[in-house]
């Protein structure tokens, strides 16, 4: 049951001696329409390590540099993903873009899209996961099996290895 794995999780993860908001973002999707998870891709826990990896969680992140949100989405990643929009949006508005991108719900949708469109074992382990979808995130749907920046994949790991229990 969805309580049950709500009261499992502490307040706050420390990895070093940062707290991270991680929380926040599983709590999130774990309240989301629970029905929908079979038909995910991405976990809700990797979900929430991919943001953590991608951008600390930092939910005061909107767009620098042309990436956008918890997950730095660009735009091209939208456009892979879908171009999912807010129910007041139209793809075609100059807002679509970031107003999904910066919100947790749609960009995590964009994210389960695109990675049906490029779903791929790009470590050649023989299983795909969680770690083939960071590198899909991180290094784009054609250039997955390239090297993960360290911090990145460290990171990633960390949370992984933290929430495999749950």
């Amino acid at each position: 049951m969805v309580h049950s794995k709500i009261k499992k999780i502490p307040n706050k993860i420390s990895m070093g001696n940062k707290p991270r908001p991680f929380i926040v973002l599983l709590l999130l999707m774990l309240c989301s329409n629970a029905q929908l998870e079979a038909q995910n891709l991405v976990t809700d826990v990797c979900l929430g390590c991919l943001c953590e990896a991608t951008s600390g969680c930092n939910q005061t992140a909107v767009c620098n540099y042309g990436a956008c949100g918890l997950f730095r989405v660009t735009y091209a990643y939208w456009v892979d993903g879908g171009k999912l929009t807010l129910s007041y949006d139209s793809p075609d508005s100059p807002e679509a873009f970031p107003n999904c991108v910066n919100d947790p719900y749609c960009a995590a949708n964009t994210i389960q899209n695109y990675m049906i469109r490029y779903k791929q074992d790009c470590n050649d382990d023989g299983e795909i996961d969680c770690y083939d979808y960071a590198a899909i995130h991180r290094l784009g749907g054609n250039g997955c099996k390239g090297a993960l920046p360290p911090g990145y994949y460290e990171t990633l790991n960390t949370c992984l290895r933290y929430h495999s229990h749950y």
